[in-house]
């Protein structure tokens, strides 16, 4: 009788255990990726690899020698298509990440909405002002979640100076200096297919205007709000590479009581990731790894002032596919920088810096 009844409970628990199993398999947000044609997308990749939540069930290209490539760092069993719109239909993802040219994003977007499937894609969220627009409009109205993926949202620095700046440690802020950039998407040894959209001004937008000075936009809407005015420069210092966008840009914001210089680049002579806030107690330095605060009137042998210990970020906020699926189970809106409302503003901030540099004049910001 004992050896019964200890074969049954035996049996009881191999059967939960299979079921939780099960269970949890079938809970797991099933997601698919939309382009590989974007350098951004390996990095994704090993996101989901490493989020025990997500189940990457697609992935939509049509260039064999990208597929060969991502089937090489994948598991088994992702199924693969060369149209997304097929892929969106038998495959079925809750989310989407998209990871094409900048100009597809609001068409892709407007397929997810119809299939209330919730998207994300890289930054810019778009390629000009009007599409943005009508991206958020179509993901609020299917009530899917909306989110543009910048790398400077999953880094403790990021958010450390976003709350001390908001909290008045250093005052009200008076300037904001950001430097991205690097020595050029050549020179770095982006792949064929991610250099010729990148080169392309009716795909991506624009050169380091676009790439890097999106950045800018996000932070300055971050922590100051909506600039009055725009004022914006733009080269080409490359040449003899003939390239089509511009390499170079200087981006000045006008605020009734602070200025934000945004200098993107494809010509600094080395990665340049930094953001200065300076308020009349002092100043805060963000890189990617480190963030450093000097006070006023501080004298100090290292200019950048002090290295602060930051805080790691959690779990759900240190990468955009833990995040998305966080947002996604617990139904919270995507939060700033990364949100549809903010990205909107960093196109209509980007739209007037193309425009004063065509013509040479400040444009304002209605």
């Amino acid at each position: 009788m004992r050896r019964h009844v200890l074969w049954a409970v035996s049996l009881l628990l191999t059967v939960t255990f299979f079921n939780a199993q099960s269970l949890a398999q079938q809970t797991r947000i099933r997601i698919a990726i939309v382009g590989l044609d974007h350098d951004h997308v390996w990095g994704l990749l090993k996101d989901i690899a490493n989020e025990p939540q997500a189940n990457l069930v697609a992935i939509a290209e049509a260039n064999p020698a990208l597929v060969k490539k991502a089937k090489s760092q994948i598991a088994a069993g992702v199924s693969f298509y060369s149209d997304y719109r097929t892929m969106l239909d038998e495959a079925k993802p809750e989310a989407v990440f998209v990871t094409t040219e900048n100009d597809r994003h609001l068409a892709i977007l407007r397929e997810c909405a119809r299939r209330h499937i919730h998207y994300s894609t890289e930054k810019p969220m778009a390629t000009n002002a009007a599409e943005a627009r009508e991206m958020e409009r179509l993901a609020a109205k299917a009530g899917i979640k909306l989110m543009v993926n910048y790398w400077n949202a999953w880094v403790a620095p990021s958010y450390e100076l976003f709350h001390r700046v908001k909290s008045g440690e250093i005052g009200p802020v008076q300037r904001i200096i950001v430097q991205y950039g690097h020595q050029g998407p050549k020179e770095i040894g982006i792949s064929k297919e991610f250099g010729d959209w990148l080169y392309d001004p009716a795909k991506n937008g624009g050169g380091a205007i676009m790439d890097f000075g999106c950045y800018g936009a996000e932070w300055a809407l971050w922590l100051k709000g909506r600039p009055s005015r725009v004022y914006a420069t733009t080269r080409k210092l490359k040449t003899d590479q003939h390239n089509q966008v511009d390499d170079d840009a200087t981006i000045v914001l006008d605020y009734p009581d602070a200025t934000v210089s945004i200098e993107p680049s494809w010509d600094w002579p080395y990665g340049m990731d930094r953001v200065y806030v300076f308020g009349s107690k002092g100043s805060y330095l963000a890189t990617q790894n480190d963030l450093f605060f000097r006070q006023s009137a501080q004298s100090s042998e290292n200019l950048n002032g002090e290295r602060l210990v930051v805080p790691p970020v959690g779990r759900e906020t240190s990468n955009p596919i833990s995040y998305m699926i966080e947002r996604i189970r617990d139904n919270k809106p995507i939060d700033d920088p990364l949100s549809a409302q903010l990205n909107v503003q960093v196109m209509e901030i980007l739209d007037a810096a193309r425009e004063s540099a065509r013509t040479g004049r400040a444009v304002a910001v209605k």
